[in-house]
């Protein structure tokens, strides 16, 4: 039985792993987090990323890692948390790891390296994050790379999936899911721009496909799930698994970002999170593409088609909640 720890589990897609790897009879599982599980507290062990001598004593006896643990919502406050939690969490998870003698780490990433607008971009395309998250992540991965260099027989798994949303999820796909099944939906833009998205159940399955490869390396993977959707095909997904046809009011990108600037200023002043934002609303426009040609390649095979992702997500929230 090999036994793998998981950092940072007690999330979204960390609950998703959980639930696929505990179906197997070879696997030992444990959750390393500061916050505690919900669905799976007799398998928790609290801990901060951060506290490098007692995640040492939480990682005997484990064969690999899998790194969750991150900042990664847009309004982080200090922005110094970013690089605390997502490149000081790769430096202290690998020390317990060498500690250790674990040589397989699997760590998600994010194709916010790339930065915004760019054109399809490869696992081989230049790196340009435009945002503190984006920046962080790639220090990290930068970490992950010289560990690997001086580690002999290490195997480091870099997934840098898109935007991920599914059941249960209360990110930005959710919000906006949320926003066009409720009829409030605004259009910013022509919405011809398109997005690379990946279903929750695709990317677990995935880690769950790097867990069991054996041999030594280095390996960095984008993942989305096929074929890319624009904001306008979306709404029409969102309407035929409703089945309702739904109103929506258009605004040109110069008026919305405007006004994104005005809740920016009213941020600042009254020293509150919105949820409408500069950086928001060029991300919504944005045509955020990646190519997912090598994962394709590696032997993997999605368990779940991008629409089946939709239609499970949207009737789960949406229509029987």
């Amino acid at each position: 039985m090999r036994k793998i720890a998981i950092i940072g589990g007690s999330g979204f897609i960390g609950t998703r792993l959980i639930s696929l790897l505990s179906t197997s009879p070879e696997l030992e599982v444990v959750n390393i987090d500061k916050a505690q599980s919900a669905t799976y507290p007799s398998i928790t062990k609290i801990c901060d990323v951060l506290d490098t001598p007692k995640l040492t004593e939480l990682l005997q006896g484990v064969s690999a890692v899998v790194l969750l643990a991150a900042e990664h919502k847009d309004n982080v406050t200090p922005k110094s948390l970013y690089y605390d939690v997502n490149v000081g969490g790769m430096k202290s998870a690998l020390a317990a790891m060498d500690a250790n003698g674990i040589k397989k780490i699997i760590f998600t990433s994010s194709v916010a390296v790339y930065g915004l607008n760019k054109v399809n971009p490869s696992e081989q395309s230049a790196i340009d994050p435009f945002n503190d998250y984006g920046k962080s992540k790639w220090q990290a991965e930068e970490v992950a790379m010289s560990w690997y260099d001086r580690t002999p027989d290490a195997d480091v798994t870099i997934l840098r999936p898109t935007v991920v949303f599914g059941e249960a999820n209360r990110g930005n796909v959710y919000n906006l899911l949320k926003q066009i099944s409720s009829g409030k939906f605004l259009m910013i833009g022509s919405g011809n721009n398109c997005k690379s998205m990946a279903y929750v159940g695709n990317i677990v399955a995935f880690l769950a496909f790097a867990l069991n490869k054996q041999a030594p390396g280095y390996e960095v993977y984008n993942y989305t799930d096929k074929p890319d959707l624009s904001m306008n095909d979306l709404v029409d997904k969102v309407e035929l698994a409703l089945d309702r046809k739904l109103p929506a009011i258009r605004f040109p990108y110069w008026l919305g970002m405007c006004g994104a600037y005005g809740f920016d200023l009213l941020a600042a002043v009254t020293r509150k999170k919105l949820t409408i934002s500069s950086v928001r609303v060029k991300k919504f426009c944005a045509t955020t593409q990646f190519d997912s040609t090598k994962v394709l390649n590696s032997g993997f095979v999605p368990p779940f088609k991008l629409e089946e992702g939709l239609s499970r997500t949207i009737k789960s929230e949406f229509v029987k909640p």
